[in-house]
């Protein structure tokens, strides 16, 4: 179910993002208004970004090297990414 992958990616999302705001020495005045506005900068930001790499993955679909340097971009990317989880999760385990 899309949606419901959505709400949990959205959530572990959010509580990372709340764990780091925790860091910083914010001001409990306005503390509402700036974590909207850093949130909704984010957001913007997200958008912009996603428009310009989908306008930009739309021309190249249209060579043939396409199915070959995606496939291997997306298991770079995989790589990466299980590297990193690795890593953060052995951080919070010497950490706690």
């Amino acid at each position: 179910n899309t949606k419901v992958a959505v709400a949990i990616f959205g959530l572990f999302h959010g509580f990372g993002l709340a764990t780091k705001i925790q860091d910083f020495a914010l001001p409990q005045t306005g503390l509402w208004k700036n974590l909207l506005a850093f949130n909704v900068g984010v957001e913007l930001g997200q958008f912009v970004a996603l428009v310009f790499i989908l306008i930009g993955l739309s021309f190249w679909r249209r060579h043939r090297s396409f199915y070959f340097f995606s496939t291997m971009t997306n298991t770079l990317l995989m790589t990466g990414g299980l590297i990193l989880f690795g890593y953060q999760m052995v951080g919070y385990s010497v950490t706690s």
